[in-house]
């Protein structure tokens, strides 16, 4: 760590900074004066001009680096590791999606496994003590008991992602033993926001709406989602690299469930206009409801969830518009 401006900054390894939650940590972070280094391969799982245009708008921060390297590949990660001291690692990039993931399973155990052990392995050959990563509220499975405390069993994970991530959480208590790695898992809670993965829901239902296309609604609409906006979880994210608990997991959410259909409702109000439904069965790797308990997460780390669905969505159309040029 270095002292300057007025206080202390520190030297942070952002992996999938490109990424959507990657690239508002990293914002957050060199905002406040941190130094950034960045690592991120581009994979086109989506439209990677999006995730050029999130680097595009950090790029000329003076304490910003950004490598283009795969996390799968040691000796790249290796390069980054000799050239840079890191006081703290936060490890964002996953290949990400439920449904995704039960159609590609190897690419979920090389990214979020494999790559996974190289940055935990790599963090303790050059003695970085502390690593705060994302792990998801996936790994709760078909929980019924609501809300999801971090207390409750996570042993029965019922999509090909949810067991990478669990597996996350299990290797790094794995290295805070063997090691005293400091390690805090966050289990992001449905992260929506603007810069938001077209692959997700809001981005998916505006585009369809404005382009006059039916949108697939899983289970008729009949699920209820704790959705978190990302200051919300940025906040959190800065909240943990700022402590140094020896291994600590964390409900990020907004503890406040709703459902589905009020959520594209909610859209529906922002555009002015009606959405057309094709109305879906439960998708394979779904759960019917995903609801945050962020009692420890506010006692430990001061987090507490501010914004509501209906202010999220506006600013999240309202970025929609202006990222595709539309009125």
């Amino acid at each position: 760590m270095t002292l300057s401006r007025g206080g202390w900054t520190m030297n942070i390894l952002v992996t999938g900074g490109a990424g959507f939650i990657g690239f508002h940590v990293a914002a957050a972070l060199l905002k406040r004066g941190d130094h950034v280094v960045i690592v991120d391969n581009l994979v086109p799982y989506y439209d990677v001009n999006l995730k050029q245009a999130r680097l595009n708008k950090l790029k000329n921060n003076p304490n910003l680096t950004i490598y283009s390297a795969d996390i799968i590949n040691f000796d790249e990660l290796k390069e980054v590791f000799n050239k840079h001291t890191f006081d703290k690692i936060c490890h964002l990039a996953a290949q990400a999606g439920v449904r995704y993931s039960i159609e590609n399973p190897f690419t979920y155990d090389k990214t979020n496994n494999l790559g996974t052990l190289n940055i935990f392995e790599l963090a303790q050959q050059h003695g970085v003590k502390d690593i705060v990563f994302a792990s998801s509220s996936s790994v709760y499975g078909g929980n019924t008991k609501v809300p999801f405390s971090e207390t409750d069993p996570v042993d029965k994970p019922i999509s090909v992602y949810a067991a990478t991530k669990r597996f996350d959480e299990l290797l790094a208590h794995t290295y805070h033993y063997l090691y005293g790695t400091n390690m805090t898992a966050l289990r992001f809670f449905t992260v929506y926001g603007p810069w938001g993965r077209p692959d997700m829901a809001l981005y998916k239902f505006v585009k369809a709406i404005l382009e006059n296309k039916p949108i697939n609604v899983y289970n008729s609409g009949n699920m209820r989602r704790d959705f978190t906006y990302i200051t919300d979880i940025v906040a959190g994210v800065l909240a943990a690299l700022d402590k140094a608990y020896p291994y600590e997991i964390f409900n990020l959410g907004n503890s406040h469930t709703e459902e589905l259909n009020h959520f594209i409702a909610c859209i529906e109000k922002e555009l002015g206009k009606k959405a057309q439904k094709n109305l879906l069965p439960m998708q394979k790797g779904d759960v019917s409801e995903t609801f945050a308990d962020v009692s420890k997460a506010k006692r430990m780390l001061n987090f507490s969830p501010k914004i509501r669905i209906d202010e999220g969505i506006k600013a999240c159309v309202q970025w929609y518009k202006q990222y595709h040029n539309l009125p």
